[in-house]
């Protein structure tokens, strides 16, 4: 449970779209960090935000960098939301809490992983997939120990520092996985339930081609539960998509690619065979 552990083993894959980050409305930022993107949740003018996932190993300055420039110096977040807490979506945190000292919030199943008492399970280099499927056995899969900095989401399903989202459990590729949604927009936050680019495949995430697919096959260790996810956010009839992985993705391309997910998902997103797949 070494805290450090992460930045021992940086992972040099990149994308076209690392470090170009662009606002998809007025207050959601999509910030690509190598093959990952975090979000920031709020408007430059009013200076308050809210910091969704902690990127790669090593990326803390470029987050905070990121920050200041759009919200000034001294205008940390509000809050640091998690998705989940695989490396790649925890990367910089135990960094940025060094010079952030805000609360971080995650679902209950994910404490265990936040809090020093497990490891998340192996990733699976056996997955059907693609050269990065091949390779995940070198990913990190320890937790970290973040202790009384961490706190489980409230149970009234509000998101602290954003009153107009909710989360929802999206269960599957991690057991406390959530979702962030905005009703007054149909702005949903997807983190890993769904991706926008085959992330098993290197040159996929190297370009950045898009492809509404589930969630990092070598890293989701329940298929049934990821298929209900999926069911349950397209539901949402969301209109604007940010991913964990790939561009942000809305209007008619978003609603017939999660349709079809949706309807296609053990064709689509189901590897064939894996440590993980019944």
């Amino acid at each position: 449970m070494d805290n450090n552990n992460l930045n021992k083993k940086i992972i040099p894959m990149t994308s076209v779209s690392s470090g170009k980050g662009q606002f998809v409305n007025k207050d959601l930022y999509c910030f690509p960090i190598q093959i990952v993107n975090v979000v920031f949740i709020g408007s430059p003018d009013e200076k308050k935000w809210v910091l969704i996932d902690a990127g790669m190993a090593g990326s803390a300055d470029m987050i905070k960098k990121e920050a200041e420039e759009i919200y000034g110096e001294n205008h940390p977040p509000e809050a640091i939301i998690l998705t989940h807490g695989h490396f790649d979506h925890i990367g910089a945190l135990v960094d940025l809490l060094k010079v952030w000292k805000v609360p971080v919030y995650a679902h209950l199943n994910e404490m265990p992983y936040l809090t020093g008492k497990e490891n998340y399970p192996e990733p699976d280099p056996t997955v059907e997939g693609g050269l990065v499927a091949k390779i995940s056995w070198l990913f990190p899969n320890e937790g970290i120990d973040l202790a009384e900095q961490v706190q489980p989401l409230p149970d009234d399903h509000s998101v602290p520092g954003l009153p107009d989202w909710k989360w929802i459990h999206t269960p599957g590729h991690s057991a406390g996985h959530v979702s962030l949604f905005r009703e007054g927009d149909r702005s949903l936050i997807a983190g890993d339930a769904f991706v926008n680019v085959r992330q098993d495949s290197l040159y996929k995430v190297i370009t950045q081609e898009k492809e509404l697919t589930g969630p990092p096959r070598y890293l989701t260790t329940d298929w049934d539960a990821a298929k209900q996810s999926v069911l349950t956010l397209a539901d949402l009839k969301p209109r604007l998509a940010i991913t964990g992985h790939g561009y942000p993705i809305e209007g008619e391309e978003l609603t017939k690619g999660l349709a079809n997910l949706a309807r296609n998902f053990d064709s689509i997103a189901r590897p064939d065979y894996g440590e993980y797949v019944e």
